[in-house]
């Protein structure tokens, strides 16, 4: 109620002053100032464009006001327009901007300091290109029956349960315009990603929701009843997410509704708990199997899996039983731990798992090591806001990106950090009705159409300043990082990358690859003897 107390004193305060100003005249001041407010607060409640003002009635002007000053605000006594926290007010005014359809250019130069260490740019070429088109696609699962031609950017996983009904019905809508998918999350495939027709990536977790049997293991029967769906794309095995990887969910009972009830296949009344690890398999090779399996029951759509490096043996065991049975996934999306769009332990989200740049990197890098890069898409998601953001993750090695939070300031997110307490103020991250039925799909799946449709618009002007036709041209050595005053390094040199078939004739000099890659193996998880046989020692 506190929302509307504003409104509600307004309303209550215009006729005691319409009472008064009868009698002393000095009060129509009070008449001509509540009935702005209740005018005011009229207006919001039933306009359909802010969700925060149907939300917070009168009281979201206010914060209107001070976000008009913020910039001057943070300038002189807060913070600067580049501080992330997590996300820059820079980044996060590029999106809104996108999304509006208003001009995005930035006046008087950069505010960024370009002899500052970690500095980055893309080099011009003195021969710029005139592309045509930005529809940059990547046909994912070439070789499969059902192939898939995805766009470079796209959303990433977001639950039902996590976000708002009208939350997902905007971002499917919005992908529906856009030509680009919408990944489910592993809350499965609810009523609203199936209204607008959206293409979708099915998310299949731990708690295998959408396709559990009564006990939570995997039901190929019910797979089988999501997966045949024409808008289902693509199957995505998710064996850990950058937000809190190697930690299972909990959804607790109180927010397990009758709808999430049936989309997850789960009881109401008790938590909906996702395990920390996959029951459906146990080892590098069943993970391979269990993806050759599920692309045979979807009926030859491409399958593959998402996963936040940890350990690096276990990855390369994952790499070692592809080279050693032959199957393979059709793609694999690596997720940074900088990633993180709902709620996540604080350890987790500040101090577990690998960031994305070097995620990426290893990941790439392998497949090139073992010649399957080529046979092989890589995804990637981790705070990807911008055409830059795409460019470089491109050039990392990457063949398409995914993004969140990006989508999620589309659709109005103000990075209020109330993901966690279901009272997001802008109905996006909430299951309270009252808070997520003020956000208009119909309007906010345009913002999503927008943002993406004019990041791809930067990033085709990006790729021909460089001199470039198309994404799949970039590489490492297009992105220059500054790493002291006085020196510069290419991704290229700056990483080692290794050449293909590398790791098919010796274990390259690497680090990680000198350290781990002889003792991976393609039947267990387990660590290497060696690492086992420190684990309670001091004997480091």
């Amino acid at each position: 109620m506190h929302r509307y107390l504003v409104y509600v004193l307004a309303l209550v305060l215009l006729p005691v002053s319409l009472a008064l100003a009868d009698r002393w005249p000095a009060w129509y001041w009070g008449v001509g100032l509540f009935g702005a407010m209740a005018l005011l607060g009229t207006w919001d409640v039933l306009q359909r464009r802010s969700v925060l003002r149907r939300n917070y009635p009168v009281l979201a002007h206010f914060r209107y006001g001070f976000e008009s000053i913020g910039p001057e605000i943070r300038q002189y006594f807060v913070q600067s327009d580049l501080e992330d926290v997590p996300f820059s007010r820079q980044q996060r005014q590029l999106v809104y901007q996108r999304a509006r359809n208003v001009m995005d250019v930035v006046p008087f130069g950069t505010l960024r300091s370009t002899y500052a260490v970690d500095y980055e740019w893309i080099n011009h070429s003195m021969a710029p290109t005139s592309i045509p088109h930005h529809d940059f696609r990547v046909v994912i699962g070439a070789d499969c029956a059902r192939p898939y031609s995805a766009s470079v950017f796209n959303i990433s996983a977001m639950s039902f349960g996590s976000l708002s009904a009208n939350a997902i019905r905007a971002l499917n809508k919005g992908a529906k315009m856009g030509g680009f998918y919408h990944d489910t999350g592993e809350g499965s495939i609810s009523p609203y990603h199936r209204e607008n027709g959206g293409d979708l990536v099915w998310e299949i977790g731990s708690g295998y929701f959408g396709c559990r049997d009564e006990q939570g293991r995997f039901s190929e029967e019910r797979f089988v009843e999501n997966a045949n769906h024409d808008q289902v794309k693509m199957i995505e095995i998710k064996l850990s997410q950058g937000a809190k990887p190697g930690h299972g969910g909990v959804l607790p009972a109180a927010k397990v509704s009758a709808e999430i009830s049936v989309t997850r296949g789960v009881p109401m009344g008790v938590d909906c708990v996702s395990p920390s690890r996959h029951s459906a398999f146990s080892t590098p090779v069943e993970l391979l199997q269990f993806v050759a399996r599920l692309r045979e029951l979807s009926g030859g759509k491409p399958t593959g899996f998402k996963l936040a490096i940890g350990h690096p043996w276990e990855w390369f065991g994952i790499a070692k039983a592809m080279h050693e049975t032959g199957l393979l996934p059709d793609f694999i999306v690596v997720d940074g731990a900088e990633g993180g769009t709902g709620a996540s332990p604080a350890e987790f989200i500040d101090h577990v798992g690998v960031p994305m740049n070097e995620a990426l990197i290893l990941v790439h890098n392998t497949l090139v090591g073992l010649d399957l890069r080529e046979r092989i898409r890589i995804g990637a998601a981790g705070k990807v806001t911008s055409a830059f953001d795409i460019a470089r993750t491109l050039a990392l090695g990457a063949d398409w990106c995914n993004a969140g939070r990006g989508f999620m300031f589309a659709l109005g997110c103000i990075q209020s950090l109330s993901c966690h307490n279901d009272k997001c103020p802008t109905g996006i991250a909430t299951q309270d009705p009252s808070r997520w039925r003020h956000l208009d799909p119909t309007d906010k799946a345009e913002r999503v159409r927008n943002f993406h449709e004019n990041t791809l618009r930067a990033l085709r002007d990006l790729l021909g300043a460089a001199g470039l036709n198309d994404p799949a041209e970039l590489g490492p050595e297009h992105i220059l990082r500054r790493v002291s005053p006085i020196e510069i390094r290419s991704m290229a040199t700056l990483y080692r990358y290794l050449s293909p078939g590398e790791l098919l004739d010796r274990v390259p000099g690497h680090a990680v690859f000198r350290e781990y890659w002889a003792d991976a193996r393609s039947d267990s998880f387990a660590p290497p003897p060696r690492i086992e046989a420190l684990r309670g020692t001091k004997l480091h």
